[in-house]
């Protein structure tokens, strides 16, 4: 392959499902990739697969769960002691409500407290990851026209749409939508990158059983590394949510202000520093 400019690239649960293809996809290109997955069993091993088809790329295998301010920290840490960089971040590890939503059980004698696994991963787990990325991107020197960084969050379509089947899921995709959309004014001034993929039914083991796409109408992860990569080609690109649906990749803009009183006051509360 052509000579690359080397970027360290971490992805969280990245040796399975969108995760693996996002591993892959840099791999192809040539980077030093960190994957992070909770998976001890299987995931060194797919690793290695990777590794051995793309030689000029390097990989390790960390196993972390995401939810663990601990794990991650430390991981972070190790993986910038030894590269002196983190170039990209693909926060994308993140787990279904595994059947009928407990959210949506009305019946019970005595009400069970929610089940809070999905938004430890989904949310929690991205919030870890964006604070840690942001940290060790901000020590690379700034260069005109350049980010120090880019991160990149695993949504989905669920957060921008309604998906009564699994209301929490969905609660944690639309959460890291906002995220995305309200770092980007303070990551910029920063010179970091924030975006979001939100795709659509991709085919992976994110669901309890592969019989849920029998009759699902599937996104090729083509486009999702397609992507991927309009994101790590275009520094402009901040705040910026891509649903991914098909063979498109449309960027979803933010709902307008309602009137100038709401703008006005966002405005006032940006200035002021806090809320």
């Amino acid at each position: 392959m052509a000579a690359v400019t080397k970027k360290t690239v971490v992805v969280t649960g990245g040796a399975s499902g969108i995760g693996l293809a996002m591993t892959r996809h840099f791999a192809a290109q040539g980077h030093d990739i960190v994957v992070l997955d909770v998976n001890a069993n299987d995931g060194p091993s797919i690793v290695n697969e990777v590794a051995k088809e793309y030689s000029d790329s390097s990989l390790s295998f960390e196993k972390c769960d995401v939810s663990s301010w601990q794990d991650q920290a430390a991981v972070f840490k190790k993986t910038f002691d030894q590269f002196g960089k983190i170039d990209v971040v693909m926060a994308n590890a993140g787990i279904s409500e595994r059947g009928r939503s407990d959210m949506t059980v009305l019946d019970e004698e005595e009400p069970a407290e929610p089940r809070l696994g999905t938004v430890n991963v989904n949310f929690v787990g991205v919030l870890n990851t964006v604070k840690l990325a942001a940290h060790y991107m901000n020590k690379k020197p700034a260069s005109a026209g350049s980010s120090k960084g880019l991160i990149v969050c695993t949504a989905s379509n669920a957060g921008l749409y309604p998906f009564p089947i699994a209301p929490v899921y969905a609660a944690t995709k639309a959460a890291v939508i906002g995220l995305v959309r309200s770092l980007a004014k303070p990551y910029t001034e920063a010179s970091i990158q924030i975006n979001a993929l939100a795709p659509a039914v991709l085919e992976t083991n994110i669901a309890p059983d592969r019989a849920l796409f029998k009759d699902m109408i599937l996104t090729p992860f083509s486009t999702l590394t397609r992507g991927v990569d309009q994101f790590v080609d275009d520094p402009s690109l901040t705040g910026a949510v891509a649903e991914i649906h098909g063979e498109s990749v449309t960027i979803r803009p933010p709902l307008d202000v309602v009137d100038k009183d709401s703008a006005g006051n966002l405005e006032v509360f940006w200035n002021l520093g806090y809320a």
